[in-house]
């Protein structure tokens, strides 16, 4: 599931590419860990590509790729597919709202988080 999705909105993003004013693709390799108190409760390691691109107040990114995860407690290392796409608009020169969905295949379920904010610069 998560596959067709990453994969039908990368073909959806190459289609616009052209129309965008900055576009291009970049490799992402990135470590989350957690804890819960003092438990260690597992890492994923994300060794993504990606294209990103925008234009005027818009911009995007989708990126996909192998993911390494390592359980707690000497467990098993398991390699899934994970993919994030994302984007934001600028609402003024100092005010950006942005958001996020992601996922990860698993062996039993599949996993999806999404975030969503507001950036302010000072």
């Amino acid at each position: 599931m998560i596959r067709s999705i990453v994969f039908g909105a990368a073909a959806g993003a190459l289609a616009l590419a052209p129309l965008s004013a900055i576009a291009g693709p970049y490799a992402n390799i990135e470590a989350n860990a957690g804890w819960s108190g003092s438990d260690y409760s597992g890492s994923v390691t994300d060794l993504a590509v990606g294209w990103e691109g925008g234009s005027g107040v818009y911009s995007y990114y989708l990126q996909g790729g192998p993911a390494i995860v390592m359980l707690p407690d000497g467990g098993d290392t398991e390699m899934e597919f994970s993919g994030k796409i994302g984007g934001a608009v600028a609402a003024s020169e100092k005010l950006s709202v942005y958001g996020e969905i992601s996922g990860i295949t698993g062996d039993d379920n599949n996993s999806y988080g999404g975030k969503a904010g507001v950036k302010f610069l000072f």
